[in-house]
């Protein structure tokens, strides 16, 4: 008899520049038992962002192409992403109309509520609700009046609603006006966030709203592709707790996948490794990302997830990022006898990309720079367009419109462009504007000097390290010898600094003060060969997961630093597309009763309010309501196979030794594996 094969997963990671994908098998053990499963193909597309689905299609294509399979076998697609939270930071998303219930103009300056919605329209409706769930007069006459020309201009609607997680009957109102009148999106606030804070709500309402149309287009140009290819499967999306959702869930809640890409390569990291407990730390080109595995499960931020300077009231991992990455800019400390290295946090196009893309352009102009006898203060630097359209260079001051106008889609190098320190001040200003790259030495560059890393030119990387190290310290004296000893000394730099911001984020989790400082003090004696009078060591309770395509590199040198192992799985490179494949849903509800009156027992729970007379009445309704809740909400959310757990908070006072009831808080949460295709 033919043993049955197993089913295929397809794992997508859609991230600012590149979209991965892998392909996953269960064959060797189910996917929800970590370590389990094998990789059976993975590839890298660049993500092209005004076709979603051409970068999905060249990552996805190439895996099948690589694994030889039949498109029809894969039962699951399951996909993490940082559109979401890159549109956040970068300040993109559509135009929304925020509606505010029973809340005040002097409300906005909270939060940063006001700095988040802009130029974007805000209507005030009284109304709104008691901590209790006691309803003022709602309304919405001001909102209707205003809807005929709202309708038109903007892209979605965002309504939050004075106490509406203690009653949402007014936002459920107007967002049923709303629909009527316009057939555009709404979010209701209480559908987000059970949590109190009426402003942060309305923030969280507000970026949701705005999101909506981009995370559509994501997901419809996944399945579209997916269709095309004959891929009948489910389609999952990440969240920022590391938890699967359907699309159709994350379509009409696209601001719970903020930092999802993030979430998934910690879940993957724990596949990978089978360890309950590290630090994860997740090194690019541009930024390293640390965040801590507790019982298998990433840590999550308390206090909601902060992207972009707004803080949300979305749960997602505790995650400290850092400017440190391998094509971080390589620095001199000013003034200093025997300067220090220096790292990021601004991102360089690496000298040896920049010679495989434009050749002789750079080589000739780097080797005319070696003849001069002195070293000069731009040696290696070259200034060259990132591409973008020319209406997004609108508004330059005169003085940035020449410069721009003399820099070309060719580096050019900084000493034959600026004139005048003024001048290089206006460059940075065209840099922070997104329209002009800087070329310069790197630890890309470092490594493809040593010979460890070989996809790009190595001779410009070699011509840049020369130049580096022929620039002087305090004395006068050249800061390396050979370009081999400042691309080790660069590696070296970047290993402490990886070490320092591990330690920095474990201090900080433990909530003590100048973490930054004293991880940096610790490393230092670690390294130092004459360690002084006092001396310290420091180990973390757990191992480090290294992540990233340079993390064997880079983290081979850690150990010693941090007083701990270091893991780098074999499939670490796609660390973020082997989440999203092997995660799980996971979904909650939440119901709270309080005393309005003495002997009267108030229950909000989802869209509903009753009242008993009985406390343990209302407790076995509130834990009845979540279930029922969280099961349909599980179901939505893409699974048949939840498991349910139930619990109760009370907070209760004694009153001369006489129990006084003041509100109790029930939590149910579902989970389980997603369905696949049969």
């Amino acid at each position: 008899m033919t043993a049955k094969p197993h089913p295929l997963f397809l794992g997508i990671d859609t991230g600012g520049t590149y979209t991965d994908a892998v392909l996953w098998t269960e064959e060797g053990g189910p996917l929800d038992n970590p370590g389990k499963g094998k990789v059976l193909a993975k590839a890298k597309a660049l993500t092209t962002r005004h076709d979603l689905a051409v970068g999905v299609s060249g990552a996805v294509d190439a895996v099948l192409e690589k694994a030889g399979t039949d498109p029809g076998a894969i039962k699951l697609v399951s996909m993490s992403t940082t559109l979401a939270t890159n549109a956040l930071v970068e300040g993109q998303g559509g135009r929304v109309a925020l509606v505010m219930i029973g809340f005040s103009e002097a409300d906005l300056a909270r939060d940063g509520l006001k700095t988040a919605l802009g130029t974007d329209p805000v209507v005030y409706c009284p109304g709104g609700h008691d901590v209790h769930g006691n309803a003022a007069k709602l309304d919405l006459s001001g909102l209707e009046a205003a809807l005929p020309e709202l309708g038109g201009t903007v892209s979605g609607f965002a309504v939050c609603a004075y106490f509406a997680t203690r009653n949402p009957a007014h936002e459920l109102a107007a967002r049923d006006l709303i629909r009527d009148r316009t057939g555009l999106p709404v979010t209701a606030s209480h559908e987000l966030s059970a949590k109190l804070g009426g402003p942060r709500r309305a923030l969280t309402t507000l970026l949701n709203a705005r999101l909506i149309s981009m995370i559509d287009r994501l997901v419809a140009a996944t399945e579209g592709f997916l269709a095309k290819r004959g891929i009948a499967a489910p389609l999952m999306v990440v969240r920022g707790d590391g938890a699967l959702v359907s699309a159709g869930f994350a379509r009409q809640r696209p601001i719970e996948t903020i930092l999802s890409g993030p979430a998934a390569s910690l879940v993957g990291a724990r596949h990978m490794t089978s360890l309950d407990d590290a630090m994860v730390s997740d090194i690019g080109g541009t930024t390293t990302d640390v965040a801590v595995l507790d019982g298998g499960r990433p840590r999550l931020d308390p206090e909601g997830a902060t992207v972009g300077g707004f803080r949300t009231m979305v749960e997602a991992v505790a995650m400290r990022t850092f400017g440190l990455g391998g094509d971080s800019e390589v620095a001199l400390e000013d003034g200093a006898l025997e300067p220090q290295i220096l790292l990021g946090p601004r991102r360089l196009v690496p000298l040896a990309l920049a010679g495989m893309a434009h050749g002789e352009a750079v080589t000739v102009e780097l080797e005319w720079q070696l003849r001069a006898s002195n070293p000069g203060r731009s040696d290696g630097r070259f200034a060259v367009r990132t591409g973008v359209p020319d209406r997004l260079a609108a508004g330059l001051s005169a003085p940035e419109a020449k410069l721009y106008e003399a820099i070309g889609a060719v580096p050019l190098a900084l000493d034959r462009l600026l004139a005048s320190n003024a001048q290089n001040a206006t460059l940075n200003r065209l840099v922070a504007r997104g329209l002009v790259h800087i070329c310069g030495f790197t630890p890309s560059d470092a490594a493809h000097v040593l010979g460890k890393q070989a996809n790009w030119d190595a001779t410009a990387a070699r011509l840049g390290a020369e130049l580096f190290a022929r620039r002087r310290d305090g004395r006068g004296l050249a800061i390396a010898a050979t370009p081999e000893a400042l691309a080790e000394r660069v590696l070296v730099t970047l290993t402490r600094w990886s070490a320092e911001y591990i330690l920095e984020t474990a201090f900080a989790e433990d909530g003590l003060d100048g973490a930054a400082t004293v991880a940096h003090a610790l490393v230092q004696r670690a390294v130092d060969a004459h360690p002084g009078i006092a001396r310290f060591s420091v180990a973390l309770d757990r191992p480090v997961i290294g992540l990233g395509a340079s993390a064997p590199l880079h983290y081979a040198g850690l150990p010693p630093l941090i007083g701990n192992g270091c893991i780098v799985p074999e499939d670490t490179d796609v660390a973020n597309a082997l989440g999203a494949v092997v995660g799980q849903v996971r979904v909650s509800a939440e119901a709270r009763v309080s005393q309005p009156a003495e002997g009267l027992f108030r229950l909000s729970s989802g869209q509903t309010v009753r009242d008993f007379m009985d406390e343990a009445a209302a407790i076995a309704a509130a834990e009845a309501d979540v279930r029922a809740i969280v099961a349909q909400r599980a179901r939505d959310a893409g699974t048949d196979s939840a498991e349910i757990e139930v619990a109760t908070e009370f907070k209760v006072s004694t009153i001369e030794s006489q129990r006084m009831f003041i509100e109790a808080q029930v939590v149910a949460v579902a989970s389980g594996r997603p369905r696949i295709a049969v």
